[in-house]
């Protein structure tokens, strides 16, 4: 055990009681760990080149410090691995298995190689394994479920070194030796006891502090709480603790029997929060996580969360915005005295408060982004001060510290499946916050998993014109990343869940994306066809603009196909309707592509008056990128024309232009407004 480092599956020491760099026992398992680094393997003993990384298995039962080894062991090692070392915990805090598309994600993450959205596990893991092809990297694999978690982990490189904590044997991976753990020995035992209590204590009944340590079995986990429990209680002796502990001999495990002497001794408001904790998602809480679920003030819930944390019950993470995590050890046996306690009814009520005081802190990490927003600044004063972020810089390292909390509490929600109307808008402000701070880009991945969420709640309640959004937005996600054939899919399931809704703002959205990814897909008559029915959508709706936009769409696809003849007559249509609209871009933008057309079709005089018309209606719309594009577009007409100097003066034009212009902004080049939208949640959100 280390300062501040990992205890026993999760524990930490308060910062005054564990000295830097001390670690306590397991010297004959660390020997054991480092010696079988070096041990030759089956395939190096038969003359083979070991074809993976070399695995390293600890295991063991909750609360018997495997992650302190586990964390110790790479702590030793990591000045041989130059690729640095990678953690990732491979099974939730209640038990269920993590799959392993999200930790291989997690992995390529840290390692800032970021993946598509959506990618299948196949294609992350081989990604992952990419990655680690050239790198002599550590990974550490925190609470593995089984052994196809960890084997499809493995990088091929026996350069990496794979520490892996278990409950029990790997079956199916080759070549591991399990590392047992048991209890620590009496003598480590009772040091770890006087961290949290002092040398005085432990030296005025030595034997006391001993029994204890063999009342606590040497579980790190159990010797941690009981600790925690005599610093807390400065005048309790040490043998009134260990009296206790015999008394409750024989209510089984040591760790839950601890649990519940330290549960039971604390004051009735902090033993139901603490209780409570046990439906933190992800199995982190913060102030306003603990004051919604136990229902009391922020300032109570923090000092409440710091006097548990002193008892050893949970562990601080983060500094700017400080969150606790629930030990995984502790985390069934705090959701069994919540069952034992609390009626169904107020868990499920303390659950619907936290996903409303999430919901409500998305709002306002959204709305600071909002500075010039009269009705956002509004919204915002309205809410509680506790509620309030004081910059966008402070909302964004709260979304950044909470994503993973936020994720996990979305999964909780939907899978819950009784509380989907909060579910909905907690995904909604979720996406919204997540668009606002990070940009559509970069938070794709987690835009993906939301809308599946999204969709699943909208099957199962029956709510087609959620159910269209939610496909619209997955197939966008799938259109960008290349997965074009399943985007197609996507938007045809779209259009039929906007038909059945009779919503035609779904209906026609998924027409015109139907008609895109036939344009990608290179079938250009189809496109051309989907993109005609979404435009008699609009020009049925009297919606102007987009069946301007529309006009221009069915051009491209007719260019594409080679039918000049068409592509023409719809540019001209696109041109005419920007102008009705009074939309200068978007008129100088149809103009340079109907110049391109008639480029094409050979018309190079026609192509000439049409480029300088787009030219003076770009200068309008001071789009400079799109004049220096119009510009090269002209001096490539005068070379066809046989005028070497018009060409060289327009080239140059279109060259001190761009040296002029700053460059674009990346998060502007976001798709449009209507991207990732959760539609069908309350207006008040």
């Amino acid at each position: 055990m280390t300062d501040q480092a990992v205890d026993p599956d999760g524990v930490r020491l308060p910062r005054d009681a564990a000295p830097e760099g001390r670690f306590l026992g397991r010297t004959r398992e660390l020997k054991e760990l480092r010696a079988d680094i070096e041990r030759a393997g089956l395939d190096t003993l038969s003359g083979r080149k070991a074809p993976r990384a070399r695995v390293l298995l600890i295991a063991g039962r909750p609360g018997s410090g495997r992650t302190a080894l586990a964390e110790e062991l790479v702590r030793q090692v990591a000045d041989r691995y130059p690729g640095g070392v990678l953690r990732t915990r491979l099974s939730e805090p209640d038990g269920t298995r993590v799959p392993v598309g999200r930790a291989a994600r997690e992995l390529l993450d840290a390692l800032e190689t970021p993946a598509p959205a959506g990618a299948p596990e196949d294609d992350l893991t081989a990604a992952l394994r990419t990655a680690l092809a050239e790198r002599r990297t550590v990974l550490l694999l925190d609470d593995a479920a089984d052994a196809e978690q960890v084997d499809a982990l493995l990088p091929d490189n026996p350069d990496c070194l794979a520490v892996t904590v278990s409950s029990g044997p790997l079956t199916g991976i080759a070549d591991v030796r399990p590392c047992t753990l048991g209890g620590l020995d009496t003598k480590s035992g009772v040091e770890l006891l006087s961290r949290f209590t002092g040398a005085v204590r432990i030296t005025v009944d030595p034997r006391a502090a001993e029994r204890l340590a063999e009342l606590c079995q040497g579980q790190p986990a159990a010797l941690v709480l009981a600790g925690g429990w005599l610093a807390a209680r400065p005048k309790a002796a040490v043998a009134d603790l260990a009296k206790q502990l015999h008394t409750d001999a024989g209510r089984g495990a040591v760790v839950g029997r601890v649990v519940r002497l330290v549960h039971d001794s604390l004051p009735a408001t902090a033993a139901r929060t603490l209780r409570l904790l046990s439906l933190a998602p992800g199995g982190l809480a913060d102030a306003h996580t603990a004051a919604a679920l136990a229902g009391c003030s922020v300032e109570a819930a923090d000092a409440t969360l710091e006097d548990l944390a002193v008892h050893g019950l949970l562990h601080s993470v983060g500094s700017s915005h400080p969150q606790y995590r629930v030990p995984c050890c502790l985390h069934p046996l705090l959701h069994d005295l919540a069952r034992t306690h609390e009626r169904p009814a107020e868990l499920q009520l303390a659950r619907a408060r936290m996903l409303e005081r999430t919901v409500r802190l998305l709002q306002s990490c959204r709305a600071i982004t909002e500075t010039d927003s009269p009705q956002a600044r509004e919204k915002l004063l309205g809410m509680p001060r506790a509620l309030r972020f004081p910059s966008p810089r402070a909302a964004a390292d709260w979304l950044r510290l909470r994503r993973p909390a936020l994720l996990a509490a979305a999964r909780l929600a939907v899978a819950d499946g009784e509380l989907d109307t909060l579910a909905r808008r907690l995904m909604s402000q979720l996406v919204r916050a997540l668009v606002a701070h990070f940009g559509t880009q970069a938070a794709a991945s987690d835009l993906y998993d939301i809308h599946g969420l999204v969709l699943d709640v909208a099957g199962r309640r029956e709510l087609p014109r959620e159910r269209a959004a939610a496909l619209l937005n997955l197939g966008d996600l799938d259109a960008h990343t290349g997965r074009t054939a399943d985007a197609l899919a996507r938007y045809r399931a779209a259009l039929d869940a906007g038909r059945e809704a009779n919503d035609p703002y779904a209906t026609g959205r998924a027409m015109e994306s139907v008609g895109g990814a036939y344009l990608e897909l290179g079938d250009y008559d189809r496109a051309a066809d989907w993109f005609g029915r979404a435009l008699t959508e609009r020009l049925a709706r009297g919606e102007r603009p987009e069946a301007a936009r529309l006009h221009g769409r069915i051009g491209a696809a007719h260019t594409y196909a080679g039918r000049y003849g068409e592509a023409l007559r719809n540019w001209r249509a696109a041109v005419a309707g920007h102008r009705r609209c009074g939309d200068v871009a978007a008129r100088a933008r149809a103009l340079s592509e109907l110049a391109r057309v008639q480029e094409y079709a050979g018309r190079f005089d026609e192509s000439l008056r049409t480029c300088r018309e787009a030219v003076e209606w770009a200068r309008r719309a001071e789009d400079t990128r799109l004049q220096a594009a119009l510009h090269l577009r002209l001096a490539d007409s005068f070379e066809h024309l046989g005028d070497p100097a018009s060409a060289a003066l327009h080239r140059g034009t279109a060259e001190s232009m761009l040296a002029e212009e700053a460059p674009e902004d990346d998060s502007e080049a976001e798709h449009g407004d209507n991207a990732c939208e959760i539609r069908s949640v309350s207006t008040e959100d």
